[in-house]
């Protein structure tokens, strides 16, 4: 700047040469008739360094597109560019504008907060639709009318389908039981089911006779593993076990709860089912994935071709067991010694065979093997 008030200086004094001074000061004759012109034209302010940015540019995002943008954003909160640019691209067509230019325009209206630098995982998929069912109750919250709401939320593995968002008053096995009979009825049943430890569906976990770390079969675990559903629980205080599940609570406290006040803008159990239901269809049907190469769930999901049973079903076991009762105390009598088994499976009948293990026997309730016991354990 001072630069450039000394060359003017210079060449509006008498008798001055311009092409001489441009010389010694290392420009083109062009460049000081410019500044020399600037200078007339607006004094000293006109010398400072000018914008670079183009008058025009072809290639903005029109202000109409922006703000399609913006409302679609405020509508989700929670959502992204990409997927964001799924659902404008169903309305704007050609003219939805790429997932980074919507980054780019949520950064500028400050609708994006800043996002912890990607970790690196290994994800575990099922190969197809009911081929797994993740079940967990999220963190409860208080409603309105003082009450707490329990919601329980079942996703498909391999879809991310949420076949349930339950706002539940209790987690009682009466309460979960009630829901799955309604979910097999509608979506036929899985093969198997993951959950955590926590009641209803586990206990703490102990060492079977075979030296393993399990955990005993709940009531609620012997009514779902006699319809042929096969279960499977998470390690103890390792919540990766059910990432999706954990990462499905997570989108749904952010764009639910969050958006209710934590849950205190549900009025009660009644208002808060509202809010899944209208949410649920939201996030099967219109929210894209990024899991799923940005499709929506419902793209992926079919229901299961296995019909729920309409009576309670019989346990039947081979000539390969040993059936034995449980007796009210959880245990079964075998080879003239008590063995406990689990009060989950009191008044049952459970199979045991030989294990590869000399003097362990495995047992089995319907077709899935939940203890086993040692004989070379002392009495």
């Amino acid at each position: 700047m001072s630069q450039r008030s000394e060359l003017v200086r210079l060449a509006r004094q008498p008798g001055a040469n311009l092409s001489q001074l441009a010389r010694r000061f290392g420009i083109s004759r062009t460049i000081a008739y410019k500044w020399l012109r600037r200078y007339e034209e607006g004094g000293d302010d006109a010398l400072r360094d000018r914008s670079r940015r183009p008058h025009t540019n072809p290639t903005r995002t029109p202000a109409d597109v922006e703000r399609a943008v913006l409302q679609l954003r405020d509508e989700h909160p929670a959502w992204g560019g990409r997927k964001l640019r799924v659902v404008l691209a169903r309305t704007l067509g050609p003219r939805a504008p790429a997932a980074s230019t919507i980054t780019g325009i949520l950064r500028r209206h400050g609708r994006l907060p800043a996002e912890p630098p990607p970790r690196e995982h290994v994800r575990f998929e099922a190969e197809a639709p009911n081929d797994l069912w993740q079940m967990d109750f999220k963190g409860d919250f208080l409603l309105g009318d003082e009450t707490r709401c329990y919601p329980l939320t079942l996703t498909d593995d391999h879809s991310r389908f949420a076949l349930c968002v339950r706002a539940c008053a209790d987690q009682r096995r009466e309460t979960v039981r009630g829901h799955l009979a309604r979910l097999f009825a509608r979506y036929g049943l899985p093969r198997c089911i993951l959950s955590d430890n926590g009641a209803p569906w586990g206990t703490r976990w102990e060492v079977d006779g075979a030296g393993r770390w399990r955990w005993r079969c709940t009531r609620l675990g012997a009514w779902i593993l006699r319809r042929g559903v096969r279960l499977s629980h998470g390690r103890p205080r390792h919540p990766q076990t059910q990432g999706k599940e954990e990462r499905f609570h997570r989108t749904l406290g952010e764009e639910v709860l969050g958006a209710a006040d934590g849950g205190r803008g549900f009025a009660d159990l009644a208002a808060s089912q509202a809010g899944f239901d209208a949410w649920r269809s939201i996030y099967n049907e219109v929210r894209p994935h990024e899991s799923l190469a940005m499709l929506v769930p419902a793209d992926r999901y079919a229901v299961s071709p296995r019909e729920a049973p309409s009576a309670e079903p019989t346990v039947e076991y081979d000539s390969r067991h040993e059936v034995r009762k449980v007796d009210a105390c959880g245990k079964i009598s075998f080879r003239g010694r008590p063995f406990r088994v689990g009060k989950g499976l009191v008044g049952e009948r459970v199979g045991l065979r030989p294990s590869e293990r000399d003097g362990v026997w495995s047992v089995f309730y319907c077709q899935q093997e939940v203890w086993a016991v040692s004989l070379r354990d002392p009495p």
